[in-house]
């Protein structure tokens, strides 16, 4: 993950525990609570590609398990949101410009799917049976339909900003001047076939000239 991808989705994760715990936790909506961190890791796993989006998921879950009034085992949203963060990087579109909107709603809608479930199993696991008490299928159902209603607020947004402000300069230089994957080792070679030719010339020896 380039070093200027960090100071953007950190701040946009920083954002997004703020508004979870302190809007969104607070709503009191049937169901699941709308899952802005999850939103946030998709747009960002969607520019950035698979490493970078597992990056950004296990900080963005870890951070939330940490948060207060968190109320489950410490590491488990930080897998759940690991794990879409991967998986939404996979289905990373070219350049990290989404064509449509129904291709990022349906990966929205996936990943609230699988993070709900997903959750749940790893709850069942370490012995949380929350799931069981409110119903997995309402949970699932509630979750699909408050994360679609904020995605097109919410991952737009995310995918543009990690695009401009998550470019390494370097590297784009780099790519604009020897085109895409070269860097350093296309200048050495184009160096070295600008300086091909012979670099010496032939030099008299005093005392000694030319015969006619």
């Amino acid at each position: 993950m380039r070093l200027a991808r960090i100071p953007v989705s950190a701040a946009l994760i920083l954002l997004g525990l703020i508004l979870q715990v302190s809007v969104f936790g607070r709503l009191q909506l049937p169901g699941a609570t709308p899952d802005i961190l999850l939103l946030i890791v998709v747009g960002l796993a969607m520019v950035y590609g698979p490493a970078g989006g597992c990056l950004v998921g296990f900080a963005g879950g870890l951070l939330a398990d940490l948060a207060p009034p968190s109320d489950h085992a410490i590491g488990r949203y930080a897998l759940v949101l690991c794990l879409m963060g991967y998986a939404a990087g996979l289905l990373r579109p070219e350049h990290g410009r989404q064509r449509s909107v129904s291709s990022a709603l349906l990966v929205v809608g996936a990943a609230a799917i699988a993070s709900t479930l997903l959750y749940a199993v790893v709850g069942a696991l370490v012995g949380d049976t929350a799931a069981r008490h409110v119903g997995l299928s309402g949970l699932v159902i509630s979750a699909l339909l408050y994360d679609l209603l904020l995605a097109p607020f919410v991952v737009p947004l995310v995918m543009l900003l990690g695009r401009r402000f998550g470019r390494d300069p370097v590297a784009a230089s780099d790519d604009d001047q020897n085109g895409p994957g070269l860097g350093t080792l296309a200048r050495y070679r184009t160096t070295r076939e600008v300086s091909a030719g012979p670099s010496y010339k032939k030099r008299r020896i005093p005392g000694f000239a030319r015969r006619p």
